[in-house]
């Protein structure tokens, strides 16, 4: 016997079985949900991380305190790159009596490659393509109030007489989110003309490309693998996410968590898709057991028919995603500006892989311990179901669920947050439904009779009723999560960043000054002022051993940061966005020297409660003891320390202070006056940078919601796979029930009776598991401390839920209820 193309044929001749379809699109329609999620999740990250490289104005690059060698301009000509080199300098701009210290940034005719930079010239606002040609300046609104000028008046810069052509709004700044001072951007050529890039210059000299990915790849790779000139450092994307790490990391988890979800519900529709199909397989395989056919033919002959029909619909699948998801992008793209990608092929065949491998391990161990029913169950059916030993097959979805986390998540803990989640979701649905089952033996006796019969339907069918429970339950749990908990996290994140959020930073406020610069910003319309003090110090020692005797400095990281000037500050109360994790907040005045560590100081350098530290300050030092660690919340954009001392030992300490203010928008002029009355102070402006998240915020939210429609075909689905599991009892039930008198209203009540009770404890079930996983989710992952699942919502969606289980049940039934009972029972 050709067991291969007996497959075949067994493959075309039960094509026309309504299990054998089922399972079919399951995988196609699974392969089709994973991998649009998992291909234009992946799309999205990379449109991320290229929106990443529009802030640093091109695709990676150079920057060192010296101009950069030619060799490494002719090597990235030479793999076909598009370049730009500048520099990076202070300078003063004068206007005849009016001074203005400026960040300069002299750039060629070539920026920027990559990003958009805007601005506002005589006759209006607009973009540009490139930067300023020789004898032309542009300077930011700051810059334009300081020297009391307007486009296309002329400034002198370095010697240079140049013409003010427009105000700079907006411009890739290579990762320097933070402005010191306004901001210059002048032709290359012109800065060296004026000798502001000669020897002895403190500019910051870079070289940006940009090209295809590959070529990219391969001209940074050359870079990385040689010697970068003394002083050099790479500009990358990456370098990039790290300045807004939070922002990125988030973004990241919000996309693989929708991912995930999408690609748990399908592995759930697989599952019962294909378990549905052993079972319906059993009566053919006792057949041919009692035709004699041996064991191993018929374990080979089902999995070759599994393969036959799997492999082409795995390929389907793909084919549909790819398709799918090349139309998503043609849409989504405008959330990133039309930034491009390349499709990604690798995550649409994972899916595939993944797919087959959930069929694999729910659908082979029942079919392959079908070739050891004995030929005798041919006649009697009970038979069919003895075997349920434990089979190594079974170890299969469990690993493929195990690694379906690990890959999409990408992250230890949200992959064990999920899991534990879905689980104890799962769980508590067998428990509920079993607590249903009992409940329903005792009160159908004296129920309506088409409750009666609904309860009496459940019982029956014990474990089919856990399987839908439960499966139904899990499926439910991943859309309300998806729904509901997501959108809602995603506002969440949105809210740390109200509009009033700190845009300034002022330092250098003398203790003079304080009352007086306080009085003067409430004039000018800012609000949310902040001050405290800043001293400016060095780690001497830890427990009486100096810094650079330390045996645990082995890494860079605490190395350099115990060779780095220290910031510390006081407090007689905990400032905002600090929590103690550890020991108690020393207060006003303790009797001995006091300090508060941040817990990344605690983990670099092993600090423990009771520790003491020596700082010197000054012409002084002080030796403080480790009384408590904090968690600082570094995104609220408020004024946070690492370091913190008590503030009756720090009085003598020399010392600023650091001021946060949030000033809207059109306040330039007054602040500018403000920045020349107080000559000392060095004002940073962070709307660059809270601009940035805004923007990352919105572009995720879009993407999470293109995501989640693709989510939503997963879940319905699991649904109807769930609620299909009992078909072929729910017919030959309805045969008996039909001859027997029952009439169709009566089924009609009772199949809804069922389907109800069923979606009520599904739906409670996933509420409460999605509240609970939100909750974890925004505490542990997303680091949302003020974050509260929306319980009214969830509640709604879990009644919607249950109203629509009821619903595709009812649908499922239709056939069954326009049927004579002679047809039915021919059909069974």
């Amino acid at each position: 016997m050709n067991v291969a193309r007996l497959a075949l044929r067994t493959l075309r001749r039960e094509w026309h079985l309504v299990e054998l379809r089922t399972l079919a699109a399951s995988l196609v329609l699974a392969v089709v949900a994973l991998g649009v999620v998992a291909t234009l999740s992946t799309r999205i990250e990379r449109g991320i991380l290229a929106s990443a490289a529009e802030l640093i104005g091109g695709d990676v690059g150079v920057s060192a305190p010296a101009p950069l060698p030619d060799a490494m301009v002719a090597s990235a000509r030479a793999d076909g790159l598009a370049q730009t080199r500048g520099a990076q300098f202070r300078s003063v701009a004068f206007v005849g009596e009016r001074s203005q210290l400026l960040d300069v940034l002299a750039t060629d005719n070539a920026y920027p490659l990559r990003g958009t930079l805007e601005v506002a010239g005589a006759d209006g606002r607009g973009r540009v393509a490139h930067g300023p040609p020789r004898g032309q300046v542009f300077l930011d609104h700051r810059a334009m109030v300081g020297l009391g000028i307007r486009p296309g008046q002329r400034v002198q810069i370095g010697g240079q007489d140049l013409v003010a052509a427009a105000e700079l709004v907006r411009q890739p700044d290579g990762g320097e989110l933070f402005a010191l001072a306004p901001r210059a951007l002048m032709n290359l050529d012109d800065a060296n003309a004026a000798g502001l890039l000669g020897v002895g210059s403190r500019a910051r000299h870079r070289l940006l490309v940009s090209g295809p990915p590959s070529a990219v790849a391969t001209w940074r790779s050359r870079i990385e693998d040689n010697p970068l000139p003394a002083g050099a450092d790479l500009i990358t994307p990456e370098k990039m996410q790290e300045r807004m790490r939070n922002a990125f990391d988030r973004a990241s988890a919000f996309l693989r968590l929708t991912a995930l979800l999408s690609a748990l519900l399908s592995g759930v529709a697989i599952a019962l898709a294909s378990a549905r199909y052993a079972r319906r397989k059993a009566g053919e395989v006792a057949l041919l057991r009692a035709l004699g056919t041996p064991r191993r033919k018929i374990a080979s002959l089902l999995v070759m028919t599994l393969a036959a029909l799997a492999l082409p619909a795995a390929l389907l699948g793909v084919v549909i995603a790819l398709g799918l998801t090349e139309g998503a992008w043609y849409f989504a793209r405008q959330l990133f500006d039309n930034i491009p990608t390349t499709l990604p092929f690798a995550p649409a065949f994972a899916a595939a892989a993944m797919g087959l491998a959930v069929l694999a391990g729910f659908a082979l161990p029942p079919l392959v311990r079908l070739a050891e029913v004995p030929p005798v169950a041919v006649f009697r059916e009970s038979m069919q179901r003895r075997l349920r030993r434990f089979d190594a097959l079974y170890l299969v979805p469990i690993a493929t669920a195990i690694g379906l986390l690990w890959l999409q998540s990408d992250s230890a803990k949200l992959a064990g947050i999920l899991a534990a989640s879905l689980g104890g979701v799962a769980a508590v649905a067998a428990l509920l439904a079993a607590l249903l089952l009992v409940v329903a033996r005792r009160v159908a006796p004296g129920a309506h009779p088409a409750l009666r019969l609904g309860l009496a339907a459940l019982a029956r069918r014990r474990g089919l009723s856990l399987v839908q429970a439960t499966a139904l339950s899990l499926g439910l749990c991943a859309l309300l999560l998806l729904a509901v908990i997501a959108p809602s996290l995603l506002e969440g994140w949105r809210r740390e960043l109200p509009a009033d959020t700190p845009n300034w930073f002022a330092l250098n406020l003398q203790e003079d000054q304080r009352d007086a610069f306080a009085q003067q910003l409430q004039r000018i319309g800012a609000s949310k002022t902040n001050m405290m003090p800043l001293a400016v110090g060095k780690l001497a020692a830890v427990n009486g051993t100096p810094v650079d005797k330390l045996p645990f400095l082995e890494g860079d990281d605490a190395r350099n940061a115990a060779d780095q000037q220290l910031r510390l500050s006081w407090a007689a109360d905990l400032p905002p966005a600090n929590e103690i994790v550890e020991g108690q907040w020393a207060g006003a005045s303790p009797r001995q020297a006091e300090v508060s560590v941040d817990t990344s100081w605690r983990d670099r350098f092993h600090l423990k409660l009771g520790d003491t530290l020596r700082f010197e300050v000054g012409e002084g030092a002080l030796d403080a003891k480790v009384t408590s660690v904090r968690k600082v919340d570094w995104t609220s954009f408020r004024v946070n320390f690492f370091l913190m001392v008590d503030p009756a030992h720090a009085g003598d300490i020399p010392h600023t202070w650091l001021t946060s203010f949030y000033l809207p928008r059109g306040h330039g002029d007054q602040l500018s006056k403000l920045s020349r009355d107080y000559g000392n102070l060095s004002l940073i402006d962070v709307d660059a940078l809270l601009d940035r998240v805004r923007e990352i915020v919105d572009r995720v939210g879009g993407a999470v919601r293109w995501v989640l429609g693709f989510s939503l075909l997963a879940g319905a689905l699991v649904l109807t796979a769930a609620l299909a599991a009992s078909a072929q009892e729910r017919r030959k039930e309805a045969a008996l029930l039909r001859t027997l008198g029952a009439t169709r209203t009566q089924l009609r009540a009772a199949a809804a009776c069922e389907f109800a009770l069923l979606g009520l404890v599904a739906g409670l079930t996933a509420a409460l598991g999605a509240a609970g996983a939100g909750f974890w989710l925004g505490k542990a992952v997303f680091r949302l401390e003020a974050f509260v699942p929306p319980l009214w919502p969830l509640v709604g969606a879990a009644a919607l839920a249950g109203f629509v289980v009821m619903l595709i049940g009812l649908f499922g039934t239709r056939r069954v209820l326009r049927t004579s009972p002679m047809a039915l029972l021919r059909e069974g």
